[in-house]
């Protein structure tokens, strides 16, 4: 999953957002737009962690890290919500990685990858990222995942869900969603095209289909994001 492990550690420049999205919304099911109806629909929410493999997949991935030097060398991002954690901030080739560190315990609580996507055109790449966490059972539900998801969409990303999700994940999307502006989505031709609200049942179950938090910034004027 990681990458070479000696790459720069750059903080992340502030991205100024796109303003005017063209496109073609595709229709997918009839009625106006129900914003509430759109967050609380499901998609494919089939993935379940065990959590041993996460433990163990933390403690290696923290002893690679200090072997390494790589967190005493990141940028810490401060969030005074979570004493006693330290959220580092690393970047290579355009991807942003997120550790964020027990250090009473010295330990990961966790981590999050936001990831390029190779089915974007170049220009959405500056501002589109796929989120992947991980975090032990211990560390969840106490806003940790919120907190580095909203720094990121604060930065002007915009976040694309994956082809599933764990029920975790999902309860973390739609938390966002009541502060975030969400949409449905298919990716095609390099471009994010926006789909017709609400989705019906066979739309939302296509690996296709996936879930976009707009980012600091942008607004949706048209139906597609290119």
């Amino acid at each position: 999953m990681f990458e070479p492990w000696m790459f720069a550690l750059l903080p992340l420049p502030f991205i100024t957002p796109r303003q005017a999205l063209l496109g073609e919304r595709l229709a997918t099911g009839r009625g106006a737009r129900s914003c509430a109806h759109r967050h609380t629909m499901e998609l494919r929410v089939d993935v379940q962690w065990s959590a041993a493999a996460v433990d163990d997949e933390l403690k290696s991935l923290h002893a690679r890290l200090e072997r390494s030097g790589l967190l005493k060398g990141s940028s810490n991002i401060i969030s005074p919500q979570l004493p006693g954690l330290v959220l580092h901030h690393r970047e290579a080739d355009g991807e942003h990685y997120i550790y964020v560190e027990d250090v009473d315990r010295g330990c990961l609580a966790g981590y999050t990858v936001f990831n390029r996507l190779i089915e974007v055109n170049r220009s959405l790449d500056r501002f589109v990222r796929a989120p992947h966490s991980k975090y032990a059972v211990e560390y969840q539900r106490r806003g940790i995942a919120t907190a580095v998801y909203e720094w990121a969409l604060g930065q002007g990303f915009c976040l694309i869900s994956g082809a599933r999700q764990s029920q975790s994940a999902h309860s973390l999307w739609i938390s966002l969603a009541s502060r975030h502006r969400l949409e449905y989505i298919e990716v095609r031709n390099k471009c994010i095209h926006l789909l017709a609200s609400p989705v019906d049942s066979l739309t939302r179950d296509r690996l296709q289909t996936r879930m976009v938090l707009l980012g600091e910034g942008w607004q949706v004027e048209a139906d597609s994001l290119c």
